[in-house]
């Protein structure tokens, strides 16, 4: 069986998500937020730098939640969640699960470190606006490509999962304005999803 590591308000929220919706039995470790969970001598040997998700599969073990969830469906996934090369919504969904790391998560980190994780006295109010501006920006393209759509790649795919639980993130950091309907709407859409609240339950 699967085994997740997971620490709530992460990356491995995606994992779950996942593992849910394929409705996959699975293992979950439940790990504090902390360092006293994430950096101990256990799971440091899991994870070099003591991150989650890592993912255990009999010998197999692998980090970093895209490769996660790439290999879980390339290995259980039977096709599903994802469209078929050849079908005419595949290069979206490449695009859209690959822009949820390279585009809006590196200033939602920056925006968390300088507003949950990092004491009041050492945070960096210019690098926290710098990074409200740039996931504004990150989020525009994605509200557009929602017009008149319900999932970024045809049906709800791993994409919506991916690139979703960086939206709802983004929406809990009240990034989502006014200006952007079709991502509050989508944002909603997907946390009516019983896999989505299971996740961020667990």
């Amino acid at each position: 069986m699967l085994k997740l590591h997971h620490a709530p308000n992460s990356r491995s929220g995606r994992i779950v998500w996942l593992l849910k919706e394929l409705d996959m039995p699975f293992e979950l470790n439940a790990m504090a937020f902390h360092p006293k969970d994430l950096k101990s001598d256990d799971h440091r040997a899991r994870h070099p730098l003591g991150r989650v998700p890592v993912l255990e599969d009999g010998d197999v073990m692998i980090y970093e939640s895209g490769a996660i969830m790439e290999y879980i469906m390339a290995r259980y996934g039977d096709g599903g969640l994802k469209p078929a090369v050849d079908s005419p919504d595949f290069p979206a969904y490449l695009q859209w699960f690959h822009y949820s790391e390279g585009m809006v998560m590196p200033p939602i980190n920056i925006i968390m470190v300088n507003t949950v994780l990092l004491p009041p006295d050492r945070r960096d109010e210019n690098a926290l606006n710098q990074a409200k501006r740039l996931l504004g920006k990150a989020l525009a393209p994605i509200n557009e490509a929602l017009e008149g759509k319900e999932y970024l790649a045809g049906t709800f795919s791993a994409a919506d999962i991916q690139l979703g639980h960086a939206s709802i993130m983004s929406g809990r950091l009240g990034m989502i304005g006014d200006d952007m309907p079709n991502l509050a709407a989508y944002v909603e859409r997907l946390q009516q999803r019983p896999a989505c609240q299971e996740a961020f339950a667990a």
